[in-house]
């Protein structure tokens, strides 16, 4: 979500993504800025579930859904 400032510039937020927020005095640069605080963050999130992983014996699994409409 992108945001012009009253002020200027714009804020912008990765909605999906929580703590992914970040600012820039361009549209560009706050798009650039964005992707780099939505890597931050997944780094983040990988370095805590590596943590966690290894003492709860946790794991990502990917499963199919059926279609049942």
């Amino acid at each position: 979500m992108l945001e012009p400032q009253e002020e200027g510039g714009f804020t912008v937020q990765c909605v999906e993504i929580p703590g992914a927020i970040s600012q820039g005095e361009t549209r560009k640069g706050a798009l650039a800025n964005i992707k780099e605080a939505i890597e931050l963050v997944l780094e983040v999130q990988r370095e805590e579930l590596n943590k966690t992983s290894s003492a709860l014996h946790r794991e990502i699994s990917k499963v199919e859904v059926a279609d049942v409409a």
